[in-house]
Formats: C-alpha cells, structure tokens, sequence
C-alpha cells in the first residue's frame, strides 16, 4: 500500500495534517470543528454484476440518487461495493474511503466521479487512506493531485 504523504510530499503537493479521533460517518466528521475547508464524503459503489466500481465524491451535506447517478452514467442498478472490494480495489477499510485510496488501485478499475462544489472549493480535505486524520488541501493541490492519478476522473 502507498503511502499518501510520501506521495503527496515527493510529488510536491502542499498539504496540512489534522490528526483526530477515528471518525466513521459525516456526522462524526462534522464534530471536529477546527479543519477548515469542504467536508467530503466518497462512496464506493459498483454495478449489480459488480463489473465495474466507482468514487463519488461529494460535498458531506449533498445526497446522491443512486438511480439518477447510475442513468447519467448510463449504468442501471448501482448498489456499495462490499467491504471486500473496497479493501480489494482501493486498499482501504470502510469509514476511510477517500481519493487517496485510488493510490492502491494499481489496475485503475475505479471511475471517479467528482463533484463541481468540490473542485471549485477553495479548501477540501481527505482521509490519507485512515480514518484518525484529515489532510487539507487547497483547489490547486487537489487538482495537481487528481492529473497525478491513472484513474479516469469526470466533473458532475
């Protein structure tokens, strides 16, 4: 498994650590009130045959319709990828999904779907692949991080 800050740091991309308690859901997240910036969420999802995967990346406080989602995509039937395919794809554990786990996708099998409030967001931050830390980024950073990746990346 890749290391994200010594990704970020041999790649020079400007970061600051938070370190805090684990956190699991967006609620929790939104408990920690001194890291500045847009609170994100990331699902995992995949199509029914479990063919193809994706991550959705969103502000913390925007609900995704799955149904509508999967018919601008032109995929019926999304549902969450399983605990397994998650460690298995991107080499992390539920409650630490973020961008950072596409570091492990060594076969960039995973879409990423990111949202235009996110990249247009001054500041957003990430689990580093562990749900006990933050790292925020600025919109430059972020985005020199997402042309660093193989995955394919599309704007929604």
């Amino acid at each position: 498994m890749i290391d994200v800050e010594d990704f970020l740091k041999t790649n020079s991309i400007e970061y600051i650590l938070h370190e805090h308690k684990a956190v699991f859901t967006t609620n929790e997240a939104n408990e920690i009130n001194d890291i500045p910036g847009l609170q994100c969420k990331n699902l995992f999802l995949k199509t029914k045959k479990g063919d193809r995967f994706y991550l959705v990346i969103l502000p913390a406080n925007e609900k995704l319709d799955l149904k509508n989602f999967g018919n601008q995509i032109i995929q019926s039937k999304l549902t969450f990828g399983s605990k397994e395919e998650l460690k298995n794809s991107l080499g992390v554990e539920a409650g630490s999904v973020s961008p950072f786990g596409l570091l492990n996708d060594k076969l960039h099998i995973v879409n990423v779907y990111v949202s235009k409030l996110v990249m247009d967001a001054d500041i957003v931050g990430f689990h580093p692949n562990r749900n006990t830390a933050t790292l925020e980024l600025t919109r430059k950073m972020f985005s020199k991080y997402l042309n660093l990746i193989e995955n394919p990346i599309n704007v929604i």
